[in-house]
């Protein structure tokens, strides 16, 4: 008889953890289940490992959370589910303080249920107070200034405590005690209501009554809130709704609701325990949620319009976490649009004269407040994804929270490093010893908003944590913008961005840090090993949109072998050209046009019939013709997200997007409710193309295999055959999805390595990546993905600093 499968879960808890006996309930409760592992405290709460029989470690989870002491309370829990390392027994550790201050610098926490009673309780000094807070919720990272964390270092200080605050701070006793965001009515923050052209109107509770009314009548108002400011209107009232989208340049792009309750979010959409769990969470992030069938959902008035996700299944929700938010929603009763306060690609405004200029002409009113918001803050996005939590955006409630790297992929002296990340869903990282400290959302750096945000947020974490980096390591790709930064603060960068990665030291303090170029890809593979804790050798699979290939031409559908030396491309799909530039990221047309002209040459210029060529005009398709036969202006790619596009506009779905993704979230879409396993033939086969991707600059990698290629032009045509048979969408969407979970695993089984990691943009579609750890693991290999960072570019820059110590070593 096999004995039942192990596994190691790895928990770090914050709040109310120390000196509530929290660690001997945990030594009872895992020698109760037979676990072994340890716990201890730590700077930043109570870590723990325990390990066993998965059945007993899940038991274990549940019931942490379920029977812990009475007089404990989780600010947050942060968990990985790793691989056994052999624990014997169960042992309480000594507490390691570790000689930083890094932990003193919080995330944000939602409202804590006892200053919501007292927000609520008319008999409480602080009913309906918008700014109540404690120890154990408020505001922390956006309101710091400078460590350590006292009153006189953050946002706080130029409010000064009544008595009776200053009595709550002064004891230990009360859950107030060294709280610094500590106010009430008397002493603290007030609301304003503004008007669009910014008189104030009205102020205090006044401000809070009148901005609902003005919701509630069709009015759109920008109200400041913990991280920046966000666009609100009805979520029912259809015209106020499109009224937003125009106003905002939004066209499609789906909108974030605010629900005043878990009752109202249930009623319009399905939610699994561990959903409700992330929803009530003291994170309290966006997760998004599949909306209830129209046939069976329950219909009420305040339903939300079609306009806020257009065709899509799923609603990005998220509870009230401020008081202010709790207070509004309450007064409304329904559920509202909470969109970032910005235009298109810029950061999210964070200051009320700043949101006047930016935000005009979007905002009737402006609901603000006196207390500075030093850093801006967006809200974080999760979804559940084979049974656990994938974080799409990491900013509020988990920023700035570190991952700590394990011994195999770092050293005890390494270098800090300041990595800098790629150019979409802009994220930075800082390395102070084993932790990684991954800033908050940046975005997009399209703008010169976005770019003085990027900045900004690099000489803040410097500053917060007291660090100057020593290496700075940024994407091979040379337009981008976080590329150029970089190379800017290198005194000696590589002669050319096609080379391998390589590095300059600087060999005195105070001097420039040296700069590291890291694959796109790699970097991605990194990052998810780093976050599950995976040594080399792992075969990676680096799914994704766009990434700079050291050929010059754009990967985007990668395998490669990662060992203790080096990133070998060891497969990929094959490359297409797409005409026209950047702008086959908004024209899924140009990528399917481009795919065709590779199997049928000009001919397929003549092929009207086809969805993507029929889309053209004459004159476009003569342009489009010269670009492809001359090979001018069309870059060629390997990349499975223009794969995607590809598809999307064979089938009809769409030929040109409004948002970035907008084609491979309608192909997955139209997945709804069909079930097959047949997969079109996308065949594996030998190249005569030799790509790698070295990571160290000791000796010359060993020579690795030629890159295998995976054909998609079988693919191709059988899926034009299924349209002239009138096969439908969903059928075809599903063969393709399960072409690429085949591909995936064919690769797999022709290297036999038994550590597959999964990353890109494109393991958010959740039925690729489920299909595809299901697939893996039935072939008796282990597949690893994301859980804390996300797949996307969001993650880039936490395995920028792993690659840049693997080239230091």
């Amino acid at each position: 008889m096999h004995a039942p499968p192990a596994t190691r879960l790895k928990l770090a808890a914050r709040g109310a953890v120390q000196g509530v006996g929290l660690r001997p309930f945990v030594y009872r409760l895992a020698t109760e289940l037979g676990l072994n592992g340890w716990v201890n405290n730590s700077s930043q709460g109570v870590s723990l490992e325990v390990e066993g029989g998965r059945a007993d470690v899940e038991e274990f989870f549940l019931r942490f959370e379920a029977e812990k002491p009475p007089r404990s309370f989780f600010q947050g829990i942060e968990t990985s589910w790793l691989d056994p390392v052999g624990h014997t027994g169960f042992e309480i550790r000594e507490s390691q303080a570790n000689g930083d201050k890094l932990a003193l610098v919080l995330p944000d926490i939602a409202t804590c249920p006892d200053c919501l009673r007292e927000i609520f309780d008319p008999t409480d000094r602080r009913y309906r107070y918008p700014f109540t807070n404690c120890t154990n919720c408020g505001p922390r990272f956006t309101i710091i200034e400078r460590l350590p964390y006292d009153r006189a270092n953050t946002s706080m200080r130029a409010f000064t405590m009544c008595p009776a605050c200053q009595a709550e701070y002064d004891d230990p006793r009360d859950r107030r005690f060294h709280a610094q965001p500590n106010a009430c009515p008397i002493c603290g923050p007030r609301l304003e209501l503004w008007s669009h052209t910014g008189e104030p109107l009205v102020d205090r509770g006044e401000a809070l009554l009148a901005a609902a009314e003005a919701i509630r009548t069709g009015q759109i108002v920008a109200l400041k809130g913990l991280g920046g400011f966000h666009l609100m209107a009805a979520a029912h009232d259809e015209q106020a709704v499109r009224r937003l989208r125009e106003r905002k340049h939004r066209e499609e792009k789906p909108f974030a609701l605010m629900f005043p309750e878990m009752g109202g979010v249930k009623a319009f959409c399905e939610v699994s325990p561990l959903e409700e769990r992330l929803l009530l969470s003291p994170e309290a992030p966006i997760v998004l949620l599949r909306r209830r069938d129209h046939s069976t959902r329950v219909t009420h008035d305040a339903s939300p319009s079609a306009s806020i996700a257009p065709g899509n299944p799923h609603l990005g929700v998220m509870l009230p976490y401020t008081p202010l938010h709790h207070l509004l929603t309450a007064e409304l009763g329904f559920p509202i649009v909470a969109t970032s306060g910005n235009l298109g690609d810029e950061p999210i405004c964070t200051d009320e004269r700043e949101a006047r200029k930016r935000l005009a002409g979007i905002a009737d009113f402006f609901l603000i407040h006196n207390r500075p918001i030093v850093r801006h803050v967006d809200d974080s996005i999760v979804r559940v994804m084979l049974d656990r939590e994938l974080m799409l955006r990491r900013a509020r409630g988990y920023a700035p929270l570190p991952i700590t790297l394990s011994p195999q992929l770092s050293t005890p002296n390494s270098q800090p490093v300041l990595a800098v990340g790629a150019h979409l869903k802009n994220t930075v990282a800082l390395s102070v010893g084993r932790q990684v400290f991954i800033s908050q959302h940046i975005g997009d750096l399209e703008t010169e908003e976005a770019y003085g945000a990027f900045r900004r947020v690099i000489s803040d974490f410097e500053n917060l944590y007291e660090t100057r980096p020593r290496l700075i390591a940024a994407d091979l790709h040379p337009e981008y913008i976080s590329t150029k930064f970089a190379r800017d603060l290198a005194t000696r960068a590589p002669a050319s961005a096609d080379l391998p990665a390589r590095h300059t030291s600087p060999n005195q303090a105070g001097a420039e840090p040296g700069f590291i170029g890291v694959q796109h890809h790699v970097a991605h593979i990194l990052s998810c090993m780093a976050e599950n804790e995976i040594a080399p050798p792992a075969l990676g699979v680096a799914w994704d949109g766009t990434g700079y290939g050291l050929d010059g031409t754009i990967w985007g559908g990668e395998f490669f072998l990662v060992t203790d030396e080096s990133a070998h491309r060891i497969a990929h799909l094959r490359p297409f050209r797409v005409p026209g530039g950047d702008k086959v990221v908004k024209e899924p047309r140009r990528a399917a046009l481009g795919l065709l002209f590779e199997i049928y040459g000009d001919a397929v210029f003549q092929r009207m019939d086809l969805a993507p060529v029929g889309s053209f005009s004459a004159s476009d398709l003569a342009t489009l013709k010269t670009m492809l036969t001359r090979r001018v202006n069309s870059v060629l790619t390997t990349s499975a997200g223009r794969l995607f596009d590809a598809i999307a506009s064979l089938v009809n779905l769409r030929q040109r997007v409004a948002f970035e993704g907008q084609a491979a979230m309608e192909l997955e879409f139209a997945l709804e409710g069909t079930e097959t396993t047949e997969a079109y033939p996308l065949n594996l086969s030998s190249s005569s193309i030799h790509q790698s991707t070295p990571l160290t600059r000791h000796s010359p990698p060993p020579t690795p295999p030629l890159p295998l290629i995976l054909d998609w032009s079988p693919m191709i045509e059988a899926l034009l055959a299924d349209l002239q048979r009138g096969i439908g969408v969903g059928i075809i969407s599903a063969r393709f999805h399960n072409a690429l979970v085949e591909a995936t695993f064919s690769v797999t089984k022709h290297f036999g390595q038994e550590r597959v990691v999964l990353s890109g943009g494109c393991f958010q579609n959740r039925y690729l990546t489920e299909r595809t750890v299901r697939r893996l693991q039935a072939g008796g290999f282990r597949p690893y993905w994301h859980q804390r960072v996300p797949p996307n570019d969001g993650g880039i820059a936490l395995g920028q600093v792993v690659a840049a110590w693997r080239q230091k070593g």
